[in-house]
């Protein structure tokens, strides 16, 4: 067995002992992050130095820690995309990519508008706009953090990145109609509900939590999408696992949505809601 191996064997049996689900995967993950490789090129590597190992065990105390593993790497794999990540910012979960998965199978127009609402990183704003180059691709957020982040995710591209609050009044009142497709991953855990070590110590809050049921945010996004929506035009939005039956009433309650259907994310959990905009009476 060489060093390296018994360096991460020792070092997911560290993550396991503080709680941490993916101890091996972080472990390797660490490993292969420090030596500037890919997890399945490790057993490829020649042995490191002594100072690597240094580096090893500090890495690794610092996740023990539940620093998050994208906050000691730099960067969160999301769909097709490599993101930035870092304090600041919500860290996208796999969860939205059953989100992100639902949209891009949609029929869309050569050229459709899309809008992320509370696009945090940029995520699926940048995926978004990596599978539909031709699109016009709008991303919002209220944080100046994340949107640091999201600038530099979405470079390259054509995503236009808008610093606002979701709840303010008619805001961007110049897309309503236009719009073909609005995705969200808003705030929506209720608040004081009980959240793993890495989201309480390390995500923002303000990205986490959507009011006393989890709802507030989702509502403001949902009149958005009311507006903003032309007919036809296709909504989704995530929510808590535990408000999705609360999310298609809310959908519903509006009257100018069809097609509204709950969705699971890739656990098997309900995690998502879509709707198509109907055609005005």
């Amino acid at each position: 067995m060489t060093a390296l191996r018994r360096a991460i064997d020792s070092a997911a049996a560290r993550l396991a002992e503080a709680g941490i689900d993916s101890a091996r995967y972080d472990a390797e993950e660490l490993a292969a992050h420090l030596v500037g490789a890919e997890r399945s090129q490790l057993t490829l590597i020649a042995a490191p130095d002594d100072e690597f190992f240094g580096r090893y065990r500090d890495i690794v105390a610092a996740r023990s820690r539940r620093v998050p593993l994208q906050h000691l790497t730099g960067v969160a794999a999301f769909g097709p995309v490599t993101l930035r990540v870092g304090p600041g910012v919500f860290i996208p979960r796999p969860e939205t990519e059953a989100m992100l998965e639902w949209a891009t199978a949609q029929p869309l127009n050569a050229r459709p508008v899309i809008v992320d609402v509370c696009t945090g990183s940029g995520a699926l704003a940048a995926a978004l706009a990596r599978h539909r180059p031709a699109a016009r691709v709008i991303g919002i957020d209220d944080s100046d953090a994340a949107l640091a982040y999201a600038r530099h995710n979405t470079e390259g591209t054509a995503v236009e990145l808008v610093r606002a609050d979701v709840t303010t009044p008619g805001l961007r009142a110049d897309l309503d109609g236009l719009v073909d497709l609005v995705v969200s991953n808003p705030p929506y855990v209720p608040d004081g509900s009980a959240v793993e070590a890495e989201v309480a110590q390390h995500d923002p809050p303000h990205a986490v939590f959507g009011g006393a049921d989890g709802m507030a945010v989702i509502a403001a996004v949902l009149r958005l999408a009311g507006r903003w929506l032309r007919p036809g035009g296709l909504f989704a939005v995530e929510h808590d696992d535990t408000t999705s039956a609360r999310t298609v009433e809310l959908i519903d309650s509006t009257g100018l949505f069809a097609d509204i259907e709950a969705r699971d994310d890739l656990a098997g959990r309900p995690r998502f809601v879509t709707a198509r905009r109907g055609e005005p009476s």
